[in-house]
């Protein structure tokens, strides 16, 4: 394994930051996650315009052009002989002192890392998975905005953590109002009568990419599709129910707090865009962006 931290690559083993750096130190800095699929980096100008967003607004200043960050996103890619995988594109503050202060770190750090990932096993997938809502609370945009995509991820693990006590792999996180923003790491939808509906992104969802996937592949396939405002009562009667992310792709929800969604398997729309996410993401084997 290669991993390229600031314009050099490095093995696995020697692969180090500083323990000054303000991404290790307080979670300064933000992050994407993106998708290999057959040799093509999937909707790496998307990931990259939300990077830079990010970085924007929390005043980092990447040391990089976007079209400099493609090329070395890709060719970390090459060097790592990966034709399917996951790439942890990183930019921490950098190297500072042990305040606070942003102003006391020298210039960012750039970390591309290109590995496997598996966030669920392969029969989830199949079968549906049960997710509970935490009571954990999305923090509000005038704490740190959702759409800041940051180092700083405790607010979803306390929720993850709730969901692993309570023998789920994911966890229904609701906003300060009390209506639904997303999951832990993902993106949640739900099928009603027909008609798919996701919360909007300014009730405290990230704009996830696969989001965005799934949203046009729904209104290719002539689904009424609405960003709207959903409560746990619209999840518990809602006819399917499933998640989607960059990692996760689309899994199918079963059971929420208890509750079977549906018919208890996953039902006919969620296997319907599920097949027409593989199809659209896989294609010829040559490296590229799309």
């Amino acid at each position: 394994m290669k991993i390229y931290i600031d314009g050099n690559y490095f093995g696995k083993e020697d692969a180090a930051i500083s323990v000054y750096d303000h991404g290790l130190l307080y979670g300064d800095g933000v992050f994407e996650g993106i998708r290999i699929y057959n040799s093509r980096v999937f909707k790496l100008d998307e990931h990259l315009q939300r990077l830079f967003k990010s970085a924007a607004a929390i005043l980092l200043e990447i040391p990089m052009t976007r079209e400099e960050m493609k090329q070395a996103v890709l060719e970390t890619v090459v060097k790592n002989r990966r034709t399917d995988g996951y790439i942890r594109l990183v930019v921490t503050r950098g190297k500072g002192n042990l305040g606070i202060d942003p102003a006391k770190c020298g210039k960012a750090s750039v970390i591309i890392i290109v590995d496997g990932i598996e966030l669920y096993p392969e029969e989830l997938y199949s079968k549906g998975i049960a997710i509970v809502t935490a009571s954990t609370r999305r923090l509000p945009p005038d704490g740190i905005d959702p759409r800041i995509k940051s180092l700083n991820y405790l607010n979803n693990i306390l929720a993850k953590i709730e969901a692993r006590q309570a023998g789920c792999p994911e966890a229904v996180m609701l906003n300060q109002e009390g209506f639904v923003a997303e999951c832990t790491a993902d993106n949640i939808f739900l099928i009603y009568s027909g008609v798919l509906q996701t919360p909007a992104p300014g009730w405290g969802a990230l704009g996830g990419i696969t989001r965005s996937v799934v949203l046009d592949l729904a209104a290719a396939a002539g689904m009424t599709i609405r960003e709207t405002v959903l409560t746990r009562y619209d999840l518990y009667t809602g006819d399917e129910c499933f998640l989607t992310g960059t990692g996760a792709e689309i899994i199918p929800v079963v059971s929420i707090d208890g509750r079977r969604i549906g018919t208890g398997k996953p039902g006919p729309g969620t296997e319907k865009l599920k097949k027409e996410f593989e199809q659209y993401v896989r294609g010829s084997r040559t490296l590229k962006v799309v």
